[in-house]
């Protein structure tokens, strides 16, 4: 439950997360969750466990992600952590290796982030996800992955497009 103000009423919030490739920021996985400080971070685990195997997988995100557990069950899943650091004077925070924050998918990785950010963009303004009329996570889910299939179909349009 979330309370815009004291006086307001409590309503169900839920957070949207997408998982997206870096070379054409094409969604490969959606899912709602309801609001909370972990809900993020638990998300992002289960979007990448039901992601492929096998070949090597690294995941940029933005500071918010830079907590020890999380990057550790990142290296447990064989998946290199780009995650943004906190400045170089806090650097207790930081729970990335030298080799990581130096490597040069690191700084790529980071470049693409802002697909995720068009992404919801998209998803917010053309999909009217700005305020969602829906109530229960189940329908929310629904509707924001319809969202994120559509601006998949959008993208690749995009794409095809540039390309010919």
């Amino acid at each position: 439950m979330f309370r815009k103000c004291s006086a307001g009423a409590a309503e169900p919030c839920y957070l949207g997360h997408v998982l997206t490739e870096n070379e054409h920021g094409l969604i490969v996985g959606a899912c709602v969750t309801e609001a909370g400080t972990r809900a993020e971070r638990a998300a992002a685990l289960a979007l990448l466990d039901q992601g492929r195997q096998g070949r090597r997988r690294t995941l940029g995100a933005d500071k918010q992600y830079q907590e020890r557990r999380f990057v550790e069950a990142l290296r447990e899943r064989d998946i290199v952590p780009h995650v943004a650091e906190y400045e170089r004077g806090n650097l207790q925070r930081n729970s990335l290796r030298e080799e990581e924050r130096n490597s040069a998918g690191f700084q790529q990785s980071q470049r693409k982030r802002k697909l995720v950010e068009q992404s919801f963009a998209w998803i917010k303004h053309w999909a009217g996800f700005r305020q969602v009329k829906l109530r229960s996570r189940k329908r929310v889910e629904w509707l924001f992955q319809i969202a994120a299939a559509a601006y998949n179909l959008v993208r690749m349009s995009r794409l095809l497009a540039v390309s010919s």
